[in-house]
């Protein structure tokens, strides 16, 4: 891991330099995580042009001594000390003069009073500049993002037989949820999406006690981590064998998705990517029924950059790690979603998530 937080930081320090800028207030959880591999609370970095600062307090000082890599801790006293105070004791020893802070992830609260204590030095606000480091995975982050898609993999084919007539939304995803976590996953990628019959046309459902029935389309959207990467995955079923509109519903998602992941290559632009999906929903009899939203990246967090959309101006490029996942919902009928992560690649795409796409279940 040594090698990868090198190149990171290394990468960040140049773009400080292009800036002309002599360091970053880094305010972000997942960007010290990406930077040092704190994965605590409370604590805020000093990135310099060489060094890392991170400061924190006596409840966390322990946990950064184990994980964090390349960096100077700070033990700060809450009770003696401000943010302000310690930031600025940092920097007047560092010779900083010139800062970048991360203005999205502060309030504005917060960070007027931390500007208090920093009269005298040059502060711009910054956004986006770890986010854009992030949108390439190396070979590590990408190796996790595996592993956590594996788990879930496992774990859906495990919990299959319960999918079974008179269970639940609420207990089906409470053993999805279970089973991730007993296969190794650390918590959830995010609460699971369970929904049955017509609650499945909701995008974010959230389960309920409703129960299977016979001729239910089926929505499960759910994600392991792995050293706090994600995954994100979605199968879409139906409770017996499918009526016509719902095999129709089903294969025109499918067929999206095959279009936009036939478009997907490095140098590709996203909007094209949308398109291909789009296009093919749009010449359905369910394009009233479709969102514009195709996908997203994915890694520490469950949704980063790039957001794969039909106003995304984002080149793909790379070692992305992206989500192609569209979707029909027609409000109290049902809905259907098919989701994967893929790494994107020069000559086109591999596949993270690996479960079956079975449409009809035997029940």
């Amino acid at each position: 891991m040594t090698a990868e937080f090198t190149l990171r930081l290394g990468k960040l320090r140049q773009r400080l330099q292009d800036q002309e800028q002599q360091a970053l207030l880094v305010f972000s959880l997942d960007h010290l995580r990406y930077l040092c591999n704190y994965s605590g609370e409370a604590a805020y970095g000093i990135v310099t042009l060489d060094q890392v600062f991170l400061i924190t307090d006596y409840r966390f000082i322990e946990q950064a001594e184990a994980e964090c890599f390349e960096c100077q801790l700070i033990c700060r006293n809450r009770d003696q000390q401000s943010l302000g105070q310690a930031i600025r004791q940092v920097l007047d020893t560092q010779r900083i003069s010139k800062l970048l802070f991360e203005a999205a992830h502060i309030n504005l609260q917060m960070w007027s009073g931390i500007a208090q204590e920093l009269s005298g030095i040059s502060c711009t606000s910054s956004t986006g500049l770890v986010e854009e480091l992030r949108k390439t995975k190396d070979a590590w982050e990408t190796a996790q993002i595996r592993q956590a898609a594996a788990i879930a993999d496992q774990a859906l084919h495990d919990c299959m037989p319960l999918l079974c007539l008179g269970v639940s939304e609420r207990d089906f995803a409470l053993e999805l949820e279970y089973r991730m976590q007993i296969l190794g996953s650390d918590g959830l990628s995010f609460p699971s999406i369970v929904g049955f019959g017509a609650r499945s046309a909701l995008p974010h459902c959230i389960p309920s006690s409703k129960t299977l029935a016979a001729g239910d389309l089926i929505v499960i959207d759910f994600g392991a981590v792995v050293h706090g990467y994600r995954s994100d995955m979605t199968r879409s079923f139906v409770a017996g064998k499918a009526s016509v509109q719902q095999r129709n519903i089903y294969h025109t998602v499918q067929q999206a998705q095959q279009a936009a992941l036939a478009s997907l290559h490095a140098g590709q632009l996203a909007t094209i990517t949308s398109a291909a999906a789009s296009e093919v929903l749009q010449a359905s009899e369910f394009s009233a029924y479709t969102s514009t939203g195709l996908g997203h990246g994915l890694g520490i967090q469950l949704h980063e950059q790039p957001f794969i959309s039909p106003v995304c101006q984002d080149t793909l490029q790379a070692n992305y790690v992206v989500t192609i996942e569209p979707g029909i919902y027609i409000p109290g009928y049902g809905g259907v979603r098919i989701e994967d992560d893929v790494l994107i690649q020069t000559d086109g795409y591999s596949f993270i998530t690996h479960a079956p796409k079975i449409f009809e279940l035997e029940i």
